[in-house]
Protein backbone atom coordinates (compact mmCIF):
# COMPACT_ATOMS: atom_id res chain seq x y z
CA UNK A 1 0.00 0.00 0.00
CA UNK A 2 2.57 2.59 0.75
CA UNK A 3 4.39 1.81 -2.46
CA UNK A 4 1.40 2.22 -4.42
CA UNK A 5 1.07 5.82 -2.39
CA UNK A 6 4.46 6.63 -3.32
CA UNK A 7 3.96 5.55 -7.02
CA UNK A 8 0.58 7.77 -7.28
CA UNK A 9 2.17 10.86 -5.01
CA UNK A 10 4.92 10.67 -7.64
CA UNK A 11 2.22 10.51 -11.03
CA UNK A 12 0.34 13.44 -9.21
CA UNK A 13 3.33 15.67 -8.51
CA UNK A 14 4.98 15.21 -12.15
CA UNK A 15 1.55 16.14 -13.80
CA UNK A 16 1.56 19.71 -12.19
CA UNK A 17 5.62 19.92 -12.24
CA UNK A 18 6.95 23.41 -10.83
CA UNK A 19 8.35 25.97 -12.52
CA UNK A 20 11.02 28.78 -12.34
CA UNK A 21 11.03 31.74 -14.94
CA UNK A 22 14.39 33.94 -14.52
CA UNK A 23 14.03 36.94 -16.89
CA UNK A 24 17.47 39.22 -16.89
CA UNK A 25 17.30 42.37 -18.17
CA UNK A 26 19.45 43.37 -21.02
CA UNK A 27 21.51 40.76 -20.63
CA UNK A 28 23.36 39.28 -24.13
CA UNK A 29 23.44 36.63 -26.05
CA UNK A 30 26.93 36.38 -25.33
CA UNK A 31 26.96 37.45 -21.18
CA UNK A 32 27.51 34.02 -19.97
CA UNK A 33 29.23 30.89 -20.04
CA UNK A 34 27.19 28.67 -21.93
CA UNK A 35 27.26 31.36 -24.57
CA UNK A 36 30.78 32.06 -25.31
CA UNK A 37 31.50 35.18 -22.14
CA UNK A 38 34.75 35.48 -21.62
CA UNK A 39 36.49 36.72 -18.45
CA UNK A 40 33.21 36.67 -16.45
CA UNK A 41 32.78 33.60 -13.72
CA UNK A 42 28.76 31.87 -14.28
CA UNK A 43 29.35 28.10 -12.81
CA UNK A 44 26.05 27.29 -11.38
CA UNK A 45 24.55 28.52 -14.92
CA UNK A 46 27.24 26.46 -16.81
CA UNK A 47 25.98 23.75 -14.38
CA UNK A 48 22.50 24.17 -15.36
CA UNK A 49 23.69 24.45 -18.98
CA UNK A 50 25.25 20.72 -18.40
CA UNK A 51 21.98 19.27 -16.64
CA UNK A 52 19.72 20.99 -19.37
CA UNK A 53 19.70 22.42 -22.67
CA UNK A 54 21.11 25.67 -24.48
CA UNK A 55 18.78 27.05 -26.87
CA UNK A 56 20.96 28.72 -29.33
CA UNK A 57 17.74 29.80 -31.31
CA UNK A 58 15.66 31.90 -28.95
CA UNK A 59 14.24 34.90 -29.46
CA UNK A 60 12.05 37.54 -27.52
CA UNK A 61 9.05 39.52 -29.46
CA UNK A 62 10.51 42.96 -29.02
CA UNK A 63 14.09 44.15 -28.29
CA UNK A 64 12.60 46.28 -25.52
CA UNK A 65 11.58 46.22 -21.72
CA UNK A 66 7.55 46.43 -21.63
CA UNK A 67 6.59 44.64 -24.97
CA UNK A 68 8.98 42.00 -24.32
CA UNK A 69 8.13 41.55 -21.24
CA UNK A 70 3.63 41.58 -22.20
CA UNK A 71 4.56 38.92 -25.20
CA UNK A 72 6.40 36.31 -22.11
CA UNK A 73 3.11 36.64 -19.79
CA UNK A 74 0.21 36.65 -22.29
CA UNK A 75 1.65 34.22 -25.27
CA UNK A 76 1.09 37.35 -27.64
CA UNK A 77 2.47 39.31 -29.63
CA UNK A 78 2.62 42.35 -27.58
CA UNK A 79 1.38 44.92 -29.92
CA UNK A 80 -2.06 42.40 -30.28
CA UNK A 81 -2.42 43.22 -26.46
CA UNK A 82 -1.36 47.35 -27.15
CA UNK A 83 2.12 47.26 -25.04
CA UNK A 84 4.43 49.09 -26.93
CA UNK A 85 8.18 50.16 -26.20
CA UNK A 86 8.77 50.73 -22.50
CA UNK A 87 6.28 52.04 -20.26
CA UNK A 88 7.38 55.07 -17.79
CA UNK A 89 6.20 56.56 -14.37
CA UNK A 90 3.85 58.64 -16.67
CA UNK A 91 1.59 56.31 -18.36
CA UNK A 92 -1.48 55.76 -18.16
CA UNK A 93 -2.09 52.09 -19.80
CA UNK A 94 -0.51 48.71 -18.76
CA UNK A 95 -1.51 45.15 -18.64
CA UNK A 96 -5.50 45.33 -19.58
CA UNK A 97 -7.71 42.76 -16.95
CA UNK A 98 -9.01 41.27 -20.37
CA UNK A 99 -5.60 39.09 -21.13
CA UNK A 100 -4.78 35.92 -19.26
CA UNK A 101 -1.10 35.63 -18.23
CA UNK A 102 0.97 32.56 -17.77
CA UNK A 103 0.49 33.43 -13.82
CA UNK A 104 -3.82 32.77 -13.67
CA UNK A 105 -3.07 30.25 -15.86
CA UNK A 106 -1.23 27.87 -13.93
CA UNK A 107 -3.29 29.47 -10.68
CA UNK A 108 -6.13 28.05 -12.08
CA UNK A 109 -4.34 24.79 -12.08
CA UNK A 110 -3.99 24.85 -8.86
CA UNK A 111 -0.43 26.81 -8.38
CA UNK A 112 1.01 28.96 -5.84
CA UNK A 113 2.46 32.02 -8.11
CA UNK A 114 4.92 35.04 -7.05
CA UNK A 115 6.69 37.14 -8.92
CA UNK A 116 10.08 38.91 -7.70
CA UNK A 117 11.63 41.88 -9.60
CA UNK A 118 10.65 44.38 -12.29
CA UNK A 119 7.37 44.54 -14.11
CA UNK A 120 6.78 46.81 -16.22
CA UNK A 121 3.64 46.18 -17.32
CA UNK A 122 2.02 49.29 -15.90
CA UNK A 123 2.52 50.61 -11.92
CA UNK A 124 -0.96 51.43 -11.13
CA UNK A 125 -2.72 49.31 -8.77
CA UNK A 126 -5.07 47.76 -11.48
CA UNK A 127 -1.79 46.37 -13.87
CA UNK A 128 0.69 45.08 -10.30
CA UNK A 129 1.04 41.65 -10.63
CA UNK A 130 -1.11 41.08 -7.60
CA UNK A 131 -4.00 41.70 -9.65
CA UNK A 132 -3.13 39.75 -12.63
CA UNK A 133 -2.59 36.42 -11.05
CA UNK A 134 0.05 36.59 -8.51
CA UNK A 135 -0.04 35.83 -4.79
CA UNK A 136 2.71 37.70 -3.94
CA UNK A 137 5.08 40.41 -5.16
CA UNK A 138 7.68 41.99 -4.66
CA UNK A 139 10.10 44.61 -6.65
CA UNK A 140 10.16 48.00 -8.98
CA UNK A 141 7.23 48.98 -11.38
CA UNK A 142 9.72 49.71 -14.05
CA UNK A 143 13.47 49.89 -15.32
CA UNK A 144 15.63 50.80 -12.35
CA UNK A 145 17.02 53.86 -14.63
CA UNK A 146 13.89 55.25 -14.58
CA UNK A 147 14.20 57.60 -11.26
CA UNK A 148 15.83 61.41 -10.58
CA UNK A 149 19.56 59.88 -10.35
CA UNK A 150 19.57 59.23 -14.30
CA UNK A 151 22.39 61.12 -15.77
CA UNK A 152 20.96 61.25 -19.30
CA UNK A 153 17.00 62.75 -18.38
CA UNK A 154 16.27 66.37 -17.89
CA UNK A 155 16.05 67.24 -14.55
CA UNK A 156 12.55 66.36 -12.69
CA UNK A 157 11.97 63.86 -15.68
CA UNK A 158 11.64 61.04 -13.72
CA UNK A 159 9.69 61.40 -9.92
CA UNK A 160 11.44 59.05 -6.79
CA UNK A 161 11.52 55.10 -7.78
CA UNK A 162 9.51 53.03 -5.73
CA UNK A 163 9.85 49.43 -4.02
CA UNK A 164 6.68 47.76 -3.94
CA UNK A 165 5.40 44.36 -1.95
CA UNK A 166 2.12 43.29 -3.64
CA UNK A 167 -0.43 46.38 -3.86
CA UNK A 168 1.95 48.65 -1.06
CA UNK A 169 4.71 50.84 -1.58
CA UNK A 170 7.00 49.88 1.19
CA UNK A 171 9.79 52.61 0.21
CA UNK A 172 8.93 55.58 -1.91
CA UNK A 173 12.22 56.31 -2.80
CA UNK A 174 15.20 53.76 -3.56
CA UNK A 175 18.85 55.14 -3.67
CA UNK A 176 21.32 53.76 -4.98
CA UNK A 177 22.43 52.18 -1.44
CA UNK A 178 18.89 50.25 -2.17
CA UNK A 179 19.42 49.05 -5.77
CA UNK A 180 23.05 47.57 -4.28
CA UNK A 181 20.55 45.19 -2.21
CA UNK A 182 17.79 44.24 -5.01
CA UNK A 183 19.24 41.04 -6.63
CA UNK A 184 20.11 39.04 -3.18
CA UNK A 185 16.97 40.91 -1.80
CA UNK A 186 14.79 39.33 -4.85
CA UNK A 187 16.62 35.86 -4.26
CA UNK A 188 16.06 35.84 -0.25
CA UNK A 189 12.13 36.07 -1.83
CA UNK A 190 12.26 33.49 -4.35
CA UNK A 191 13.85 30.87 -2.00
CA UNK A 192 11.82 31.55 0.60
CA UNK A 193 8.70 31.42 -1.31
CA UNK A 194 9.58 27.61 -2.84
CA UNK A 195 10.20 26.59 1.01
CA UNK A 196 6.49 27.80 1.94
CA UNK A 197 5.31 26.01 -1.17
CA UNK A 198 5.88 22.55 -0.13
CA UNK A 199 3.15 20.68 -0.74
CA UNK A 200 2.10 22.27 -3.50
CA UNK A 201 3.38 23.13 -7.33
CA UNK A 202 4.61 26.66 -8.05
CA UNK A 203 5.12 29.34 -10.76
CA UNK A 204 8.08 31.56 -9.53
CA UNK A 205 8.55 34.86 -12.03
CA UNK A 206 11.94 35.97 -10.85
CA UNK A 207 12.78 38.73 -12.90
CA UNK A 208 16.03 40.33 -12.21
CA UNK A 209 16.69 44.40 -12.36
CA UNK A 210 19.98 43.76 -13.82
CA UNK A 211 22.25 44.02 -15.60
CA UNK A 212 19.91 46.97 -16.53
CA UNK A 213 21.82 50.34 -15.72
CA UNK A 214 22.50 51.94 -13.77
CA UNK A 215 24.49 48.81 -12.45
CA UNK A 216 24.97 48.11 -8.96
CA UNK A 217 26.27 44.59 -7.24
CA UNK A 218 25.42 43.57 -3.65
CA UNK A 219 28.51 43.97 -1.18
CA UNK A 220 29.05 40.66 -1.62
CA UNK A 221 30.04 40.89 -5.52
CA UNK A 222 30.91 44.66 -5.55
CA UNK A 223 34.66 44.54 -7.00
CA UNK A 224 34.79 40.99 -7.07
CA UNK A 225 35.12 39.56 -10.47
CA UNK A 226 38.05 41.87 -11.14
CA UNK A 227 36.40 42.82 -14.70
CA UNK A 228 34.34 45.71 -13.70
CA UNK A 229 30.92 46.50 -12.07
CA UNK A 230 28.92 44.82 -15.38
CA UNK A 231 30.82 41.20 -14.20
CA UNK A 232 30.21 41.98 -10.93
CA UNK A 233 26.68 41.91 -11.17
CA UNK A 234 26.67 38.63 -13.69
CA UNK A 235 28.35 36.78 -11.37
CA UNK A 236 25.90 38.22 -8.57
CA UNK A 237 23.02 36.85 -10.62
CA UNK A 238 24.72 33.31 -11.28
CA UNK A 239 24.96 33.07 -7.63
CA UNK A 240 21.33 33.69 -7.36
CA UNK A 241 20.25 31.41 -9.18
CA UNK A 242 22.72 28.72 -7.83
CA UNK A 243 20.54 29.41 -4.74
CA UNK A 244 17.74 29.06 -6.70
CA UNK A 245 18.69 25.50 -7.93
CA UNK A 246 20.17 24.87 -4.55
CA UNK A 247 16.67 25.43 -2.61
CA UNK A 248 14.39 23.39 -5.15
CA UNK A 249 17.60 20.66 -4.23
CA UNK A 250 17.13 20.78 -0.80
CA UNK A 251 13.32 20.64 -0.44
CA UNK A 252 13.47 17.72 -2.97
CA UNK A 253 11.89 19.14 -5.61
CA UNK A 254 14.53 19.65 -8.18
CA UNK A 255 13.33 16.35 -10.42
CA UNK A 256 9.92 17.90 -10.65
CA UNK A 257 10.54 21.27 -11.44
CA UNK A 258 11.35 23.27 -14.80
CA UNK A 259 13.98 25.69 -14.89
CA UNK A 260 13.90 28.27 -17.57
CA UNK A 261 16.80 30.95 -17.11
CA UNK A 262 16.62 33.76 -20.54
CA UNK A 263 16.72 37.55 -21.03
CA UNK A 264 14.24 40.25 -22.34
CA UNK A 265 15.80 41.65 -24.99
CA UNK A 266 19.95 41.86 -25.91
CA UNK A 267 21.91 44.03 -24.36
CA UNK A 268 22.21 47.89 -24.29
CA UNK A 269 25.16 48.55 -26.67
CA UNK A 270 25.13 52.91 -26.19
CA UNK A 271 26.26 51.95 -22.32
CA UNK A 272 30.50 50.60 -23.63
CA UNK A 273 31.42 49.20 -20.67
CA UNK A 274 28.46 48.79 -18.06
CA UNK A 275 26.42 46.68 -21.29
CA UNK A 276 27.15 43.30 -22.30
CA UNK A 277 27.67 41.64 -24.99
CA UNK A 278 25.49 40.16 -28.40
CA UNK A 279 28.60 38.27 -29.64
CA UNK A 280 28.53 37.36 -33.43
CA UNK A 281 24.92 38.99 -33.54
CA UNK A 282 24.14 42.13 -35.20
CA UNK A 283 23.01 44.99 -33.45
CA UNK A 284 21.58 44.92 -30.12
CA UNK A 285 18.97 45.98 -27.58
CA UNK A 286 16.09 48.45 -29.68
CA UNK A 287 16.86 46.95 -32.97
CA UNK A 288 15.17 43.84 -34.30
CA UNK A 289 18.84 42.71 -35.97
CA UNK A 290 19.71 39.29 -34.20
CA UNK A 291 21.69 41.28 -31.69
CA UNK A 292 18.35 42.80 -30.03
CA UNK A 293 16.17 39.75 -30.30
CA UNK A 294 18.07 36.80 -30.08
CA UNK A 295 19.19 35.91 -26.21
CA UNK A 296 20.54 33.18 -24.12
CA UNK A 297 18.26 30.64 -22.86
CA UNK A 298 18.82 27.29 -20.78
CA UNK A 299 15.82 25.10 -19.95
CA UNK A 300 16.24 22.42 -17.19
CA UNK A 301 13.80 19.46 -16.34
CA UNK A 302 15.21 16.41 -15.24
CA UNK A 303 14.08 13.40 -17.62
CA UNK A 304 12.21 15.40 -19.92
CA UNK A 305 14.76 17.76 -21.35
CA UNK A 306 18.01 15.92 -22.41
CA UNK A 307 20.81 16.99 -20.23
CA UNK A 308 23.69 18.34 -21.61
CA UNK A 309 22.41 19.36 -24.64
CA UNK A 310 22.49 22.06 -27.39
CA UNK A 311 19.37 22.96 -29.44
CA UNK A 312 19.54 25.18 -32.26
CA UNK A 313 15.40 25.01 -32.82
CA UNK A 314 13.68 28.26 -33.70
CA UNK A 315 11.42 29.30 -30.61
CA UNK A 316 10.46 32.59 -28.81
CA UNK A 317 8.69 33.80 -25.63
CA UNK A 318 5.50 33.49 -27.16
CA UNK A 319 5.37 30.06 -27.38
CA UNK A 320 6.44 29.27 -23.67
CA UNK A 321 2.92 29.88 -22.39
CA UNK A 322 0.75 27.33 -24.26
CA UNK A 323 4.27 25.02 -23.99
CA UNK A 324 3.84 25.53 -19.92
CA UNK A 325 0.10 25.27 -20.39
CA UNK A 326 0.82 21.49 -22.05
CA UNK A 327 3.38 20.53 -19.82
CA UNK A 328 1.46 21.48 -16.68
CA UNK A 329 -1.93 20.41 -17.79
CA UNK A 330 -3.08 24.00 -17.85
CA UNK A 331 -5.80 25.09 -19.94
CA UNK A 332 -4.74 27.92 -22.95
CA UNK A 333 -6.52 31.37 -22.59
CA UNK A 334 -9.53 31.43 -23.94
CA UNK A 335 -9.55 34.10 -27.26
CA UNK A 336 -6.25 34.26 -29.98
CA UNK A 337 -2.94 34.12 -28.60
CA UNK A 338 0.10 33.72 -30.83
CA UNK A 339 2.17 31.37 -29.31
CA UNK A 340 1.85 27.98 -29.89
CA UNK A 341 2.94 25.15 -28.21
CA UNK A 342 6.48 23.57 -28.74
CA UNK A 343 7.53 20.93 -26.35
CA UNK A 344 8.41 18.37 -28.88
CA UNK A 345 10.36 21.03 -30.31
CA UNK A 346 12.09 21.69 -26.75
CA UNK A 347 12.40 17.99 -26.22
CA UNK A 348 14.08 17.41 -29.23
CA UNK A 349 11.54 14.05 -29.81
CA UNK A 350 11.91 12.65 -33.25
CA UNK A 351 10.88 14.62 -36.24
CA UNK A 352 9.53 17.53 -34.06
CA UNK A 353 9.34 20.85 -36.42
CA UNK A 354 8.32 24.41 -35.43
CA UNK A 355 4.41 24.92 -36.04
CA UNK A 356 4.33 28.12 -36.97
CA UNK A 357 4.74 29.45 -40.91
CA UNK A 358 6.83 32.28 -39.35
CA UNK A 359 8.02 34.72 -36.79
CA UNK A 360 6.85 38.69 -37.03
CA UNK A 361 9.58 41.68 -35.32
CA UNK A 362 7.45 44.43 -34.78
CA UNK A 363 8.90 47.62 -32.62
CA UNK A 364 8.29 51.07 -32.14
CA UNK A 365 4.42 52.29 -32.58
CA UNK A 366 3.68 48.68 -34.42
CA UNK A 367 6.13 49.20 -37.21
CA UNK A 368 6.82 45.63 -38.83
CA UNK A 369 10.28 45.49 -39.32
CA UNK A 370 10.93 41.79 -39.85
CA UNK A 371 9.49 38.85 -40.44
CA UNK A 372 11.37 34.77 -40.13
CA UNK A 373 10.69 31.62 -41.45
CA UNK A 374 9.36 28.91 -39.23
CA UNK A 375 12.63 27.21 -38.61
CA UNK A 376 14.36 30.82 -38.18
CA UNK A 377 16.92 29.92 -41.41
CA UNK A 378 15.51 32.73 -43.42
CA UNK A 379 14.42 36.59 -42.24
CA UNK A 380 13.56 38.96 -44.30
CA UNK A 381 14.55 42.69 -42.96
CA UNK A 382 11.92 44.91 -44.16
CA UNK A 383 12.31 49.03 -45.48
CA UNK A 384 12.95 50.59 -42.08
CA UNK A 385 14.78 52.95 -39.48
CA UNK A 386 17.09 51.48 -37.25
CA UNK A 387 19.57 53.00 -34.30
CA UNK A 388 23.37 51.67 -34.56
CA UNK A 389 26.65 52.75 -33.01
CA UNK A 390 27.99 52.31 -36.26
CA UNK A 391 31.16 50.66 -35.52
CA UNK A 392 31.70 52.87 -32.83
CA UNK A 393 32.63 52.15 -29.21
CA UNK A 394 29.91 52.33 -26.53
CA UNK A 395 30.04 55.20 -23.61
CA UNK A 396 32.04 54.32 -20.20
CA UNK A 397 30.69 55.09 -16.37
CA UNK A 398 27.50 54.31 -17.18
CA UNK A 399 27.39 57.56 -19.62
CA UNK A 400 26.05 56.14 -22.78
CA UNK A 401 27.47 57.13 -26.22
CA UNK A 402 25.31 58.56 -29.13
CA UNK A 403 23.50 56.28 -31.24
CA UNK A 404 22.99 57.20 -35.07
CA UNK A 405 20.16 56.14 -37.27
CA UNK A 406 20.46 54.14 -40.44
CA UNK A 407 17.61 52.99 -42.94
CA UNK A 408 17.19 50.11 -45.19
CA UNK A 409 15.45 51.01 -48.28
CA UNK A 410 14.14 48.21 -49.13
CA UNK A 411 14.01 43.72 -48.35
CA UNK A 412 16.83 42.29 -47.50
CA UNK A 413 16.95 38.54 -46.74
CA UNK A 414 19.31 37.22 -45.18
CA UNK A 415 20.56 33.16 -44.69
CA UNK A 416 20.82 32.97 -40.65
CA UNK A 417 22.28 29.63 -40.63
CA UNK A 418 25.17 30.61 -42.91
CA UNK A 419 25.11 34.31 -41.95
CA UNK A 420 24.21 34.83 -38.25
CA UNK A 421 25.52 37.91 -38.49
CA UNK A 422 23.03 39.31 -41.47
CA UNK A 423 25.80 40.66 -43.29
CA UNK A 424 25.11 39.70 -46.54
CA UNK A 425 21.77 40.57 -48.03
CA UNK A 426 20.75 37.54 -50.44
CA UNK A 427 17.49 38.64 -51.90
CA UNK A 428 18.30 38.89 -55.35
CA UNK A 429 19.20 35.47 -55.21
CA UNK A 430 16.08 33.59 -53.65
CA UNK A 431 12.95 35.49 -54.61
CA UNK A 432 10.80 32.72 -53.79
CA UNK A 433 11.55 33.11 -49.99
CA UNK A 434 11.50 36.66 -50.34
CA UNK A 435 8.06 35.97 -51.71
CA UNK A 436 7.11 33.48 -49.57
CA UNK A 437 7.81 36.08 -46.26
CA UNK A 438 6.41 39.00 -47.98
CA UNK A 439 2.99 37.22 -47.97
CA UNK A 440 3.35 36.22 -43.93
CA UNK A 441 4.16 39.70 -43.75
CA UNK A 442 1.12 40.74 -45.42
CA UNK A 443 -0.58 38.24 -43.08
CA UNK A 444 0.67 39.64 -40.34
CA UNK A 445 -0.69 43.23 -41.27
CA UNK A 446 -4.03 42.12 -41.63
CA UNK A 447 -3.88 40.24 -38.46
CA UNK A 448 -1.94 43.21 -36.19
CA UNK A 449 -1.38 46.13 -38.50
CA UNK A 450 1.64 47.88 -39.43
CA UNK A 451 2.06 51.66 -39.29
CA UNK A 452 5.09 51.44 -41.72
CA UNK A 453 2.61 50.36 -44.27
CA UNK A 454 -0.17 52.50 -42.50
CA UNK A 455 -2.21 49.25 -42.22
CA UNK A 456 -4.46 49.04 -39.06
CA UNK A 457 -4.77 45.31 -38.20
CA UNK A 458 -8.34 42.97 -37.22
CA UNK A 459 -6.69 41.48 -34.16
CA UNK A 460 -5.46 44.65 -31.73
CA UNK A 461 -6.83 44.28 -28.74
CA UNK A 462 -6.42 47.97 -26.30
CA UNK A 463 -4.22 47.78 -23.28
CA UNK A 464 -6.02 48.72 -19.94
CA UNK A 465 -6.66 51.89 -18.87
CA UNK A 466 -5.90 53.63 -15.61
CA UNK A 467 -8.91 54.57 -14.16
Amino acid sequence: MLAWLLTVSCVMASDRPSVVLIFCDDLGYADIGAFGAKGVRTPHLDKLASQGRAFTNFHVAQPVCSASRAALLTGCYPNRVGIHGALGPGAKIGISAQETTLAETLRDRGYATACFGKWHLGHHPGFLPANHGFDRYFGLPYSNDMWPFHPEAKKGAYPSLPLIRDLKIIDPAVTPETQATLTARYTEEAVRFIGDSRGKPFFLYLAHSMPHVPLFAGKDFSGKSGKGVFADVIEEIDASTGRILDALEGDGRARDTIVIFTSDNGPWLSYGNHAGSAGPLREGKGTTWEGGVRVPCLMKWPGKLPAGTRSNAMAMTIDLLPTIAAWTGAKVPAGAIDGRDIGPLLSGAPGAINPHDGYAYYYENNQLQAVVTGDGRWKLALPHAFRTLDGGPGGTGGVPARYSQKKIAKPELYDLENDLGESRDVADANPAIVARLQAFAERMRAELGDSLAGRKGAGNRPAGMAQ
